[in-house]
């Protein structure tokens, strides 16, 4: 039985490796061998999540949007600030252990800065 959310996966992965170029939500739905109904709920949820954003075009003669991803890509560069690359508690940090990565200030505001205030 596949995982309940792989339907979510598959959407994440096409808009994740269409880049900077981005992918209409028709042709997303397309690709993912759903009605244009479902397509549009998705795109509408994965937007309240902040997961993607996206742009009214015209598309073909039509009006469309375009959909772009907000995640970036992870590279070396963006991980070397990382402070569990620092912790002296790494091999404590896990749940219910001297540290927790749930609510460890540290990971928190490296990670959300905004949230760190």
């Amino acid at each position: 039985m596949a995982p309940k959310n792989s339907l979510e996966q598959r959407a994440q992965k096409l808009i994740f490796d269409a880049g900077d170029r981005g992918i209409t939500q028709s042709d997303l739905w397309k690709k993912l061998g759903v009605s244009s109904r479902e397509g549009s709920r998705l795109c509408l949820k994965f937007e309240e999540k902040g997961i993607i954003e996206r742009r009214k075009v015209l598309h073909g003669g039509r009006w469309s949007y375009r959909i772009y991803t907000k995640r970036e890509m992870v590279t070396m560069d963006s991980i070397t600030s990382c402070p569990c690359l620092v912790c002296e508690d790494i091999d404590k940090c896990f749940e219910g252990g001297v540290r927790d990565p749930i609510s460890c200030l540290d990971l928190t505001g490296w990670i959300d800065p905004r949230k760190a205030e």
